[in-house]
């Protein structure tokens, strides 16, 4: 400090000096030049201290760089698990401590312990050297809160939406309540008693799958009273009153959700208007999902809860994807013949229909089945030449199973494993089914596959995850998945291109890019493969710090073996940790018109991972990897 203070007096001596200099030059009075003198030194002790600020701020801010910092989870954070992990980073000497206790580090000193959780308020202290960090994270019960008083449990009555069944079928209300209460339900003209259930077992989340923690949990101690009645006919039953006795008092809450009966005779009908209408197994979007809807499905309607109808094939839609068609009555068609006709890279089936009915489709082992619902075969003739890709096409029809309508399932026959993505839409009332041929590598053209090029004539497309606002995962020093994502992406480009390959990004830089665009782009491009890139993180119940690892994902079984080829391409050359191979309903992993995955590289929450995650040098050997993946995969018999 005495050094930089005498560094400021011979600056300060050399402004004097210059003031002599200008003054004389530009002939500035001298009366002026004292003026401008005397300015100078009764603010000589401010102007020192902003001069020792430059020179002190760039230690200041080494230091500040280096001082401990926490990335996850921030303060006051809720969650529902057990137990939560830190991510955050300190200079590698030393030790940090949490609640008093040393943690384990990184050799940059990063770390991610995981530490229990009590219901309720958990405080914790993170501490290194003479800095503190407090963090409060509250846990929430996931068990509902059993009232002390003769009350339901809040939100418990269902149905919570309005409902409509047809008549016969099971309508069944539940409420969670204390022990030892007696429950009914009066509905219109009938009183439904509902008795209490043995105990269920609460299943974990889908993502508990991520963790390999996905074994049920036990119940809660409030007792769930369930009870079912049918109802013949039609009408708006209006809405069931809940009733609860329990110590010789009782007290009565009307249910949230009304209850209708339809008319088998006046089904409403509706059309799909979404490009791809998602149908699901059931009435929310926590239900997994069917082969969408082509727009210009039409249906009819044989159930509702809330805004999601029921369709007759059995799968159900959100009603924002629909319109009501007045008048219509449930559609039924026909088929006879079944068009054919081979197109550049493509083999187009023709489904002549009297309306557009809905559809499913089952990719097997060397088989592509669609399914025709409310539809009758009167089929005697189909022309199918020598495809390049199917070898016979075989159809059935299929029987009605109660309410739910029959229909014609065609198999086709292919000549390879290999399945190259599909596309289904309706142009008019014909069903059009395209399906793509293996892709053309040009390198192949004189039979053999040249060693400089081996990917000539491909077109792949690369999804760097996340962006803009969207920042995925985080790293221990704050470093974002979508940075790491969209560097990795460039340099896996680059390799490919100079293996010939033609390569088509869905983001350059630093932008947003919505989901829907990314599928867009994919279904758009139709390249022969499209790969998302991604970093992984962990949900809270998972244990940061000992996860690492590369993993794979897929949807559509025509991405099976690229996805489980790559996985253990990478694994194998580079000798990184194995995470797995999962099917997953991703987004990015759902596009039919391309074998679609998603490569999940490496941890950014592991310490140690995250090391090897940044280093450039790394970055660029698994580029070269993830391109030689693609070219054995291509060059095995597809």
């Amino acid at each position: 400090m005495i050094g930089n203070r005498l560094w400021v007096l011979c600056y300060g001596l050399r402004v004097t000096a210059l003031l002599n200099v200008f003054c004389t030059l530009f002939l500035i009075p001298c009366s002026l030049f004292s003026f401008c003198k005397l300015l100078y030194f009764d603010v000589r002790p401010l102007f020192e201290l902003v001069l020792l600020g430059f020179i002190v701020t760039p230690s200041v801010a080494l230091a500040q760089e280096q001082s401990l910092k926490i990335v996850y989870p921030k303060t006051n954070y809720q969650t529902t698990a057990k137990k939560i992990f830190f991510i955050g980073t300190a200079p590698s000497s030393g030790q940090v401590f949490i609640n008093g206790k040393p943690i384990s580090r990184s050799k940059s000193g990063h770390f991610a312990p995981s530490l229990p959780l009590q219901l309720g308020e958990n405080l914790f202290t993170v501490r290194y050297q003479n800095q503190e960090v407090q963090i409060k994270v509250t846990r929430a019960s996931t068990q509902p809160e059993v009232p002390q008083g003769l009350a339901f449990v809040k939100n418990s009555l269902t149905p919570a939406v309005d409902i409509a069944k047809l008549p016969g079928e099971l309508i069944c209300f539940s409420a969670i309540a204390a022990p030892n209460a007696t429950v009914s339900v009066k509905l219109a003209n009938q009183s439904v008693s509902l008795l209490p259930q043995p105990q269920q077992a609460q299943l974990p989340a889908n993502s508990a799958a991520l963790t390999g923690q996905n074994q049920p949990s036990a119940q809660f101690s409030a007792v769930k009273y369930q009870g079912c009645t049918t109802v013949q006919t039609s009408g708006n039953l209006g809405q069931p009153q809940f009733e609860l006795t329990r110590d010789g008092k009782t007290i009565t809450q009307a249910g949230s959700g009304k209850v209708q009966i339809l008319s088998p005779t006046q089904l409403e009908v509706v059309e799909v208007t979404a490009d791809s209408g998602v149908a699901r197994t059931g009435p929310t979007t926590d239900y997994s999902r069917l082969t969408p809807l082509p727009k210009g499905t039409r249906s009819a309607v044989t159930g509702r809860e809330g805004e999601w109808l029921r369709l007759d094939y059995g799968a159900w839609i959100n009603s924002k994807e629909t319109r009501t068609l007045p008048g219509a009555i449930p559609p039924q068609s026909i088929i006879r013949s079944v068009g054919y006709r081979q197109l550049p890279g493509v083999t187009e089936m023709v489904f002549p229909l009297q309306v557009p009915v809905p559809v499913s489709v089952q990719q097997g082992n060397q088989t592509f089945t669609l399914t025709l619902y409310n539809t009758t075969a009167q089929t005697d003739i189909i022309r199918l030449d020598d495809d390049p890709l199917i070898s016979r096409l075989d159809w059935q029809q299929l029987p009605t199973l109660g309410s739910r309508q029959g229909g014609v399932q065609y198999t086709f026959n292919l000549k390879k494993a290999q399945q190259w993505g599909y596309k289904l839409r309706y142009e008019g009332t014909s069903l059009v089914l395209g399906l793509r041929h293996s892709p053309l590598i040009s390198s192949r053209s004189r039979g053999v596959f040249r060693k400089q090029k081996p990917l000539s004539g491909l077109k792949i497309l690369l999804d760097p995850g996340h962006g803009g606002k969207e920042s995925g995962a985080s790293g221990p020093t704050g470093y974002l998945e979508k940075d790491v994502n969209l560097a990795v992406s460039k340099l896996v480009r680059d390799e490919l291109v100079k293996r010939g390959a033609t390569v088509v990004m869905t983001r350059e830089n630093d932008t947003d890019v919505s989901l829907v665009d990314r599928v867009a782009k994919i279904d758009k491009e139709e390249p022969a493969i499209a790969i998302s890139i991604h970093y992984n993180s962990l949900p809270d119940e998972g244990d940061a710090e000992n996860t690492s690892g590369m993993g794979s994902f897929w949807y559509h079984p025509q991405a099976h073996s690229l996805a489980v080829f790559m996985h253990n391409y990478i694994v194998s050359q580079l000798k990184r940790p194995s995470y797995g191979v999962f099917w997953d309903n991703l987004a990015l992993t759902r596009p039919a018109s391309a074998p679609s995955v998603l490569l999940e590289l490496g941890f950014m929450s592991n310490p140690n991972e995250f090391e090897w995650v940044t280093n450039s040098r790394e970055q660029k050997k698994l580029a070269r990897v993830i391109a030689n993946g693609i070219v054995e995969w291509f060059r095995s018999d597809r």
